[in-house]
């Protein structure tokens, strides 16, 4: 099972997210937090995912800060982090000098996002 955590404000699209991405690859199991307390919370409880889906604008931690700590814990460092978000400017794209694994444009379309998951998991 590939362990896949969407860190997203939109609970409209978590869900919708969540199921489109477990019909299309039954060896998905997506969990979601819908702010970064929550993503934290999951994180220390142990759910620790093969890869995160992040957005950056969101109302309690932003997303880059959110980035941030978790490249600074050792125990989830090397968890690759995909940007899901409206904002990418060379700055959101390089922050930091850790930079995110890949970025996916909002609006986008669930065979794209599931084809960048799978090169991604591949590695």
């Amino acid at each position: 099972m590939k362990k896949i955590m969407l860190v997203d404000d939109n609970t409209d699209l978590t869900y919708v997210v969540k199921k489109r991405l477990e019909q299309l690859d039954n060896t998905y199991e997506v969990i979601s937090a819908n702010s970064g307390k929550e993503c934290f919370d999951l994180l220390q409880q142990g759910n620790i995912p093969n890869l995160i889906l992040l957005d950056i604008m969101m109302p309690d931690i932003d997303g880059w800060d959110i980035f941030a700590k978790i490249k600074e814990n050792p125990s989830w460092r090397e968890i690759p982090i995909v940007f899901l978000t409206a904002k990418t400017d060379a700055y959101s794209k390089a922050f930091g000098k850790i930079p995110a694994q890949d970025y996916i444009e909002k609006p986008f379309e669930i065979l794209d996002l599931k084809e960048r998951i799978d090169k991604i998991l591949a590695q």
